[in-house]
């Protein structure tokens, strides 16, 4: 059972982790590590979606999460995303935490866990940490096996 509610409009947290497994599989496609994300506004209105895009942009903050909180921040005109939830295929790391506390999101899924950088779960449970001022639910595991399974897919291709 989730913590968060599905917002109205979808039937499940595993219909949007699909919207965000498609990002991910574009960013495959563009030899970035498939990573995917999707901001719903809290009326379930897709605010944002995008992939990763490091390498694409020369830009080291360029993670999906970071591009689609940028994306969704500009559909709404405010810096603030209220009511906002990220769904996304991998764990966030610290830096991606980071933001999504300063936009104020309401909430967080995600797919697969990190075992090397998750900040919300795996390594490290940041949104606990006592100095930040702002907390949000965290729904982790949805359509993990796919989600992970576009990482291992992409990084063995990568290794051959």
């Amino acid at each position: 059972m989730s913590l968060i509610a599905v917002p109205p409009g979808w039937p499940d947290w595993e219909a949007v982790m699909r919207e965000a497994l498609a990002e991910a599989e574009r960013g495959r496609d563009l030899g970035e590590v498939p990573v995917g994300a999707v901001v719903l506004g809290a009326d379930g209105t897709p605010l944002a979606r995008a992939c990763n895009a490091p390498i694409t942009r020369n830009d080291p903050t360029a993670h999906a999460e970071i591009l689609a909180l940028r994306g969704a921040a500009e559909t709404v005109a405010n810096y603030r995303l209220d009511g906002a939830i990220l769904a996304v295929t991998l764990e966030p790391c610290l830096m991606c935490v980071g933001a999504l506390v300063h936009a104020r999101v309401a909430g967080v899924v995600f797919g697969a866990r990190d075992p090397k950088a998750g900040a919300l779960s795996s390594r490290l449970r940041a949104v606990d940490l006592p100095f930040l001022n702002h907390r949000f639910p965290v729904y982790g595991g949805v359509l993990a096996d796919e989600c992970g399974q576009v990482l291992k897919d992409f990084f063995a291709a990568r290794r051959k």
